[in-house]
């Protein structure tokens, strides 16, 4: 029942996408996703180099051999990474399934088709859609405003942007933003989705890298508790609402304020370590609100075959026995 363009496309058995996600698409999580039947994405720059990438794609074939991915988001930034040699390194080591996002990325698209590759292109509104329609990707992640990271500067919510691209693309698409049960599931494949990209609920499953205390954070969480920085430099990005995130938005509402005067709140490094030290407080960390939907700390394969089970049910009746009982 749930076999999709993208379930056909992606060669799984579920069409649930693990989003690419900065210090935390490791190769336990993106292993433990694909074994479980949905398409695990390692994120590139969360290897400090083209030849750490090649060993995180070595140790994630030794605990899978289902598909998975490699994330490369191109990102505005004072020194821009080495993407040609991430992206030469991901390909040389076999992998043929990319999620890309983010600045320009015709270039890194045309050399990716020409390896023969399958490209997941996350897009904020219906005209970086169809921009990239054209360009040739093979599958659309539609990201609502309601995600987590980067949502654009459109402030367009998931329930109209999925169905706007229902009107407007030919390509298949993935629901991203706001998903975390089998709800928002299937009322994603009810409003044209091919299948759903979960970033948030997959960084609180056994297998994510992140400490246990950050993973009891979610669950504690509501959809009141993130926030947005960098809105006054239209870079966007919904991130968990503490201390260090509450400082960056009112610096940023002082006149004249520049992207210098947060530069040490907003330090990656500093973001990384809450992971590590458990400290929600300690920096910059990104968090949708699908948060608010989040009860438990499941394995991946719990958690995927819970969404599948349950969709499969709601899919086949379950729904309309519902609504039948409530009238």
């Amino acid at each position: 029942m749930l076999v999709t363009p993208v379930t056909k496309l992606l060669n799984i058995r579920v069409p649930i996408v693990q989003g690419g996600m900065q210090w935390v698409g490791v190769p336990s999580l993106a292993a433990a996703v694909s074994n479980a039947g949905g398409l695990g994405i390692l994120t590139a720059l969360t290897q400090p180099s083209p030849e750490a990438l090649r060993e995180a794609i070595r140790e994630t074939r030794r605990k899978t051999d289902k598909p998975f991915g490699v994330n490369i988001t191109l990102l505005p930034t004072i020194n821009p990474p080495d993407y040609e040699g991430y992206i030469r390194a991901a390909v040389a080591e076999g992998v043929r399934i990319f999620e890309t996002a983010g600045n320009n990325p015709k270039k890194i698209i045309a050399y990716l088709k020409g390896e023969g590759c399958t490209i997941i292109h996350k897009c904020t509104n219906i005209r970086h859609a169809k921009s990239a329609e054209r360009l040739g990707v093979d599958i659309l992640s539609i990201d609502g405003f309601e995600c987590a990271g980067h949502p654009g500067e459109d402030d367009m919510p998931g329930l109209v942007l999925l169905a706007r691209a229902a009107q407007e693309v030919k390509l298949p698409y993935l629901a991203s933003g706001g998903v975390a049960d089998s709800r928002g599931f299937v009322a994603a494949l009810a409003l044209g989705a091919s299948g759903i990209n979960m970033g948030t609920r997959f960084m609180c499953t056994v297998e994510s890298p992140i400490h246990v205390k950050i993973k009891e954070k979610i669950v504690e969480s509501t959809e009141q508790d993130t926030i947005h920085i960098f809105r006054t430099m239209r870079n966007t990005a919904r991130v968990f609402k503490n201390k260090v995130s509450e400082e960056v938005v009112a610096i940023e509402r002082r006149p004249g304020s520049k992207f210098e005067d947060v530069r040490e709140l907003v330090s990656g490094v500093r973001g990384r370590e809450v992971y590590v030290r458990g400290d929600p407080d300690y920096g910059i960390w990104s968090l949708g609100i699908s948060a608010g939907l989040i009860r438990d700390i499941p394995t991946c394969e719990e958690l995927v075959g819970r969404l599948e089970r349950e969709a499969e049910e709601m899919l086949n009746g379950g729904i309309t026995r519902k609504l039948s009982a409530k009238l």
